[in-house]
């Protein structure tokens, strides 16, 4: 970065002044008097003002020009100073905006460094559960497959006992069948048996009233037989007594 005062300069040397132009017209020997007046410049222009005014009004134009150039410089030079301590300034200022950063980049870096180690970390366990998913996948299908040939087994079983179910409820349908008809057949046996119990007990029941009929008259007949018998006997007891 060029200062102000490096491009004034560089603006005077190329374009010099009027007063300039006039002052390189003039002898060796005015040159020689101005640079010797420039070398002991320095010391009168830290004196005072007054002081100053009143060599200035003393001088010809020559000199005044230098002493003109000379205050210019002196001011170009603090100018610079200035510039130059506000360019310390602000570097110090970017320099410990980059030590700030230069902190910031290290905690960043700490930081990326934990969370790459996460990372890491974070791969492991996710590793580890896809091998344990893969496990149980292959438990799995090799579950299934076994699972599968059980179920094929199994249907095979329940054909098998479906065909013995419809042979059963075949048999169980004509035995019920059978079963109905020879029920049928023994209800009607049962009925005419009890229609045949039912004249047996007319029969039955006719021959035990003529079997009490005949016995009254059996017995009817005993008595009538046995009564003159009895009065004969009892005759021939009285006779005995006396």
């Amino acid at each position: 970065m060029f200062s102000p005062f490096l491009k004034k300069k560089n603006g005077a040397e190329q374009q010099p002044s009027r007063d300039d132009r006039g002052l390189s017209k003039e002898p060796d020997e005015t040159r020689a008097e101005g640079a010797s007046f420039a070398a002991a410049a320095p010391g009168p222009i830290q004196e005072s003002p007054g002081a100053v005014l009143v060599q200035k009004s003393h001088m010809d134009k020559k000199s005044l020009d230098l002493i003109f150039a000379v205050e210019q410089m002196i001011k170009e030079k603090q100018h610079v100073e200035m510039s130059h301590q506000d360019l310390q300034d602000r570097l110090s200022h970017a320099n410990g905006q980059t030590d700030r950063l230069n902190r910031d980049l290290k905690n960043l870096g700490k930081v990326v460094e934990e969370r790459e180690k996460s990372i890491q970390e974070l791969e492991q366990r996710l590793l580890d559960k896809n091998l344990k998913v893969d496990q149980m996948m292959e438990d799995y299908r090799e579950l299934q497959a076994a699972l599968t040939g059980e179920i094929e087994e199994l249907k095979g079983i329940v054909e098998l006992e479906r065909q013995n179910y419809g042979g059963l409820l075949q048999k169980y349908n004509g035995t019920s069948a059978e079963k109905n008809r020879k029920i049928g057949e023994l209800e009607e046996k049962n009925e005419r048996l009890e229609a045949e119990l039912a004249q047996m007990k007319q029969k039955f029941e006719a021959l035990r009233q003529e079997k009490t009929h005949l016995l009254t008259i059996v017995n009817d007949f005993t008595n009538r037989l046995s009564s003159p018998f009895a009065s004969s006997a009892g005759q021939l007891d009285n006779v005995s007594a006396d």
